[in-house]
């Protein structure tokens, strides 16, 4: 019987691996001790893939390749198909429902014709009333998202205005996936969810098949086999039917709201369940609906455990019973990655080893900044904080000094002529960097209106990608941590970024007399291919003078 050979995974730390090397071809005869198909280059080395490793070749009697699915020099994730082996002449395309490259073509030898995928005639789908929806990119540096919670099930109707099809999570936050927002779903009569095509909790590629939209009976199977193919093995997922589902074990507690068995959850309520460790299925929900909220993963308290037999009475110790015996158990939790760690971690290690940075650390005397605070919250409309101060001076001295301004694109430079400040706040899964936009031109006012809505969306997963795409500089301020000083990591292709410690009252020295004043210090990580020395000290002399004169800011 044909089996199928998948992208091994041949280090601890391999996710993809390439074909280096093919060597057999489509028609080879397998045999035990000549196993040998391929050279795989993983993330640690070139290594052989050896059969006789993997399977006992002995079970077939004539085995042969009969499949190759992945050209030399391309990358697939592991597990990926790449190759279908079994007897000489056996069918083999049933296997390929969900395979997750496309057949390469390679001529068979002449003792052992055997016909390739690429070989079947190609498949006309330009009437087929339907349509392949793909992981759309829902931000400019996403690669892949997570399918956290589909909102229809197959053979649901979708309609304009009411096109939410799945919560899927990307490397910035939670988001609804709208269809309204991507295709024009009037022009199927009516347009229906026809296939599933991942599984919740699974995460593919930008771009790869995650379902079927269009009108019942349209051929999608054609439509996938002959059109657009995923590069994840496509799960269809089953049409709900009266059977009843499976009993929950005993010792769970299931919370099902709907008639399909999935729970009912806000996307916040899933994430804060996932860093908790929490079954989301035990949570009971008093949201709309029974729908499962915040507040409930925040007050839920599991079922206590049952107590452990106590182990039998150990015999009276040679010792004195008053010596101590310390015991302790070892333990440890893990946590998947999630998309939004993934890009942190990828975007900051390539600035980091990329661009050659550079620090400048500046002290600012904030007496000034202090007393002006508290007569401008006197009659500004909204509570103005030290940051919104930063915000406007950092903007205010990139307009006199646009080299800091810039971004580094290999092969030029670009000063950008809008002040588009990035803020950075600390949420539950990491970072994220929502912009004020045109800062400059913006009053203290609109800045603070501006930051506190940005942030209290960043902390509740509702920005959207116009609220956190396009900054120009960035400002990451830990003062209010207690921080007294640290260094940040560029964003790139950014040039600078400015870390801001927290203002701390101090001993200052002036003509011999000692008197007590408030500093607060600050540094610039320059990316010195854009950014000279010189450049960057003058920038924050004129950020200086702002703040220690602050009227200046309302110039």
């Amino acid at each position: 019987m044909a089996e199928i050979i998948t992208m091994p995974k041949m280090s601890d730390t391999m996710t993809e691996g390439v074909v280096a090397e093919w060597l057999k071809k489509v028609g080879d005869p397998l045999k035990t001790g000549d196993g040998l198909i391929a050279e795989i280059e993983t993330d640690k080395a070139t290594m052989e893939l050896d059969l006789d490793e993997r399977m006992d070749l002995s079970n077939f009697k004539d085995c042969r390749i009969l499949y190759i699915g992945l050209e030399k020099g391309k990358a697939v994730p592991v597990d990926s198909i790449i190759a279908i082996i079994g007897e000489n002449g056996e069918a083999y395309e049933h296997l390929l429902g969900g395979a997750t490259a496309p057949a390469v073509e390679v001529p068979a030898t002449p003792e052992a014709p055997v016909a390739t995928a690429s070989a079947a005639p190609a498949v006309d789908t330009s009437n087929i009333k339907a349509e392949v929806i793909g992981m759309p990119k829902m931000s400019d540096t996403m690669m892949e998202g997570t399918l956290v919670t589909w909102l229809k099930k197959v053979g649901d109707s979708i309609k304009a205005g009411d096109a939410l099809l799945a919560e899927v999570e990307t490397d910035k936050a939670t988001m609804e996936f709208d269809l309204d927002n991507f295709i024009d779903v009037t022009k199927y009569n009516p347009c229906t969810l026809l296939y599933i095509g991942i599984e919740e909790g699974k995460t593919v590629n930008v771009d790869d098949v995650i379902a079927v939209i269009g009108e019942p009976g349209a051929d999608f199977q054609a439509l996938l086999s002959g059109g657009k193919t995923a590069s994840a093995p496509a799960v269809a997922a089953p049409v709900a039917s009266e059977t009843p589902a499976p009993a929950a074990k005993a010792e769970e507690t299931v919370v099902i709201s709907d008639a399909d068995g999935r729970v009912k959850a806000s996307p916040l309520a899933k994430a804060l369940a996932k860093d908790k460790g929490i079954n989301i299925a035990q949570v009971k929900g008093t949201g709309e609906n029974g729908r499962v909220v915040k507040a409930d993963v925040d007050n839920f308290v599991p079922a206590a455990a049952a107590p452990k037999a106590e182990a039998p009475a150990k015999a009276a110790a040679a010792k004195p019973a008053f010596v101590p015996v310390v015991t302790g158990e070892e333990s440890y939790e893990e946590f998947p990655v999630n998309q939004m760690r993934k890009t942190i971690a990828r975007r900051l290690a390539e600035s980091k080893f990329s661009a050659p940075e550079f620090y400048l650390t500046m002290e600012i005397n904030m007496d000034k900044a202090m007393a002006a605070r508290v007569s401008m919250n006197e009659i500004s409309p909204v509570k103005i904080s030290f940051n919104d101060m930063v915000i406007k001076a950092v903007a205010v001295a990139l307009t006199k000094h646009p080299k800091v301004n810039s971004y580094w694109l290999g092969d030029k430079i670009r000063i950008n002529h809008h002040v588009h400040i990035g803020m950075a706040v600390a949420v539950e899964d990491g970072l994220l960097v929502p912009v004020i936009r045109f800062a400059n031109t913006k009053s203290l006012s609109q800045i603070s209106a501006e930051a506190k809505d940005l942030g209290g969306k960043a902390k509740n997963k509702q920005l959207q990608p116009k609220d956190w795409e396009g900054n120009t500089f960035t400002v990451s301020n830990l003062g209010m941590f207690g921080i007294d000083e640290f260094t940040s990591i560029i964003n790139q292709p950014e040039s600078c970024i400015l870390a801001v410690g927290g203002i701390k009252e101090t001993v200052g020295v002036k003509n011999g007399q000692f008197y007590a004043t408030n500093v607060m210090k600050v540094t610039l990580t320059c990316d010195h291919r854009t950014v000279d020395g010189a450049t960057g000290a003058a920038f924050l002399q004129t950020f200086k003078q702002l703040l220690e004169d602050p009227y200046k800011l309302l110039v």
